[in-house]
């Protein structure tokens, strides 16, 4: 039998408290009821990527809130980017947002989020998944992608793509950082029921602190505040719905579609956040407080393409 330590694959000892396979989504199939899903915080997935040379859309594992233990078996580069787990390789510390390289038989441990709710590891070359759908993106609503749809356990192995091993480290540049920190005031612009609350619907969702549900995860992000009221008593037909939209439901407490969101809803919409934040939302803890903003479509074209620029000098693609 091949030994462990000499084989390309990593070898999950704990898992933590959820860890996926995670790639930027699978696009094209909501009429059949499947949204992109993909990473929660897709700018750190690409970070993390860009950090050991792969292309950004390279499969990486997400962690939520408490990461995991996992055993290398061969050498290879990593890159740790998003939730700072204070990570350990051997018993040395792993620096955010720069690559290193991990030996064969070396473990990587992950503790408790001291910031932020996910990280992503990347690993040079990636993973070997068999794409679901054009995508190796764990749904896990639907059962689908990642490694048998589920959240990886123990004594999972996943095997590591043949390649790699003459990636160079790497570093985000420090200096670009805080621009692309995570943001807990959130830019919106108008949803297509905005109407539906009045003309001070939009006002009250802007001057409020809301509070992040526990009940929040990958498919939908509860918020608390005071209620916003429709205006309307009749019912709107159900319609498709959008990543980032925020749903009104009776009780008046909004609901962000995450993810994993459902493709269809019968909700007013009365917003939707922005392209440039939307990886924000995937950093946002239980009991976490946010407030909204609302901008204009050029506005919002205009801070995605800045976004975009910031992360080019920041690390440059693969």
């Amino acid at each position: 039998m091949k030994d462990f330590a000499m084989s390309e694959t990593l070898r999950v000892l704990s898992p933590g408290m959820l860890t996926i396979v995670q790639d930027l989504g699978r696009f094209g199939y909501a009429h059949l009821g499947v949204s992109a899903s993909g990473a929660a915080d897709g700018l750190s997935a690409r970070i993390s990527n860009r950090l050991v040379g792969n292309d950004d859309n390279t499969s990486v594992l997400e962690m939520t809130l408490v990461g995991g233990r996992f055993e290398f078996g061969r050498d290879s580069m990593i890159a740790l980017a998003g939730a700072d787990l204070a990570a350990t390789l051997d018993e040395t510390l792993v620096p955010m947002y720069e690559s290193v390289r991990a030996r064969a038989r070396s473990i990587l441990r992950c503790g408790s989020a001291r910031t932020g709710a996910r990280c992503y590891l990347a690993v040079a070359g990636g993973f070997e998944i068999t794409p679901v759908l054009g995508s190796t993106s764990t749904h896990l609503m639907s059962g689908i992608g990642g490694l048998a749809g589920r959240a990886l356990k123990r004594g999972d192995i996943l095997p590591l793509k043949v390649g790699g091993a003459a990636a160079q480290p790497r570093k985000l540049d420090r200096s670009l950082f805080q621009q692309l920190r995570p943001r807990t005031r959130l830019r919106v612009t108008l949803g297509p029921q905005h109407d539906f609350f009045g003309k001070d619907g939009i006002t009250k969702l802007c001057s409020q602190t809301y509070l992040v549900s526990e009940d929040s995860n990958r498919v939908g992000l509860r918020l608390h505040a005071q209620p916003i009221d429709s205006i309307l008593e009749a019912k709107m037909l159900t319609e498709g719905a959008a990543l980032g939209a925020i749903q009104i439901p009776p009780g008046g407490q909004p609901i962000i579609l995450f993810v994993e969101h459902q493709t269809t809803g019968g909700y007013p919409k009365i917003a939707n956040v922005i392209s440039a934040d939307l990886s924000s939302l995937g950093q946002l803890r239980p009991r976490d407080e946010i407030r909204f903003e609302l901008v204009t479509m050029p506005q919002a074209i205009e801070a995605l393409k800045e976004q975009e620029h910031i992360l080019r000098q920041a690390v440059p693609p693969a």
